[in-house]
């Protein structure tokens, strides 16, 4: 399931995308799909693997109708092995409560990308990640947690500072935000998830295989004021 919305990003066949703390690489793999070439990053070489794998197999089934552009890459992403200006979009999703340093991450997002190019950038909403917070600590004090909780204003701030113009915003994931109220109230880590925590995952896999048009519907309806993240869209300022 997709946060950021490639239209708004301008993502084309022609674009070279760069996913920065692609995790599993659902951003990437859409922006592969689209004939991009794509840089999926990560700082951990396990998720790379994974990446790796699935796009070989998207490969061997044509679901990629330029090939392969581009590949998984290794690193930090307070120092970005790229040059200046290297990529028509940049997507940085769920990245930037990780990190301890995260205006220096976006002054190297912002880097990399071209001139008058688009960047998405998405954290979790405050409000809702303030219930997860408060229900068990265990979700933000663990390694590789969250380490702060965003107000949009402040993000929207950060970015500015970095040299780049907002264009936009909204929010994402409506129906999550209960799922991990649930997994925080009946414990983050708990090796043998509660039987509700299991229930409501079984519903989400389902909207997500399935696209069922009127839980979709409701997803939206409730993006507003239950959204689990908030996307921010920027264009970088023309030099």
């Amino acid at each position: 399931m997709l946060t950021v919305d490639f239209d708004r990003l301008g993502a084309t066949a022609d674009s070279r995308i760069l996913d920065m703390g692609c995790g599993g690489g659902r951003h990437a793999f859409e922006a592969w799909r689209r004939g991009a070439t794509v840089v999926a990053f990560d700082y951990s070489e396990a998720e790379l693997k994974e990446v790796r794998g699935v796009l070989g197999g998207m490969l061997d089934a044509g679901e990629l109708p330029h090939g392969e552009r581009g590949g998984a890459v290794n690193g930090d992403a307070l120092q970005l092995p790229f040059a200046d200006a290297t990529f028509d979009g940049v997507i940085a999703s769920e990245v930037l409560e990780h990190l301890w340093d995260d205006e220096r991450a976006i002054a190297e997002l912002v880097r990399v990308l071209k001139p008058g190019a688009r960047m998405a950038v998405t954290v979790p909403t405050r409000w809702p990640e303030r219930v997860c917070w408060a229900l068990d600590y265990r979700y933000h004090d663990t390694p590789g947690g969250h380490i702060r909780i965003f107000r949009q204003h402040e993000l929207e701030a950060k970015l500015e500072a970095a040299g780049v113009w907002l264009r936009g915003s909204h929010h994402a994931h409506a129906l999550h935000s209960p799922y991990w109220w649930l997994q925080c109230a009946t414990g983050v880590n708990r090796v043998d998830r509660h039987w509700t925590v299991r229930k409501y995952h079984d519903f989400l896999a389902w909207q997500i295989t399935k696209q069922p048009a009127w839980v979709n519907s409701l997803d939206r309806a409730l993006n507003p004021v239950l959204g689990k993240s908030l996307v921010v869209y920027v264009q970088k300022v023309m030099s």
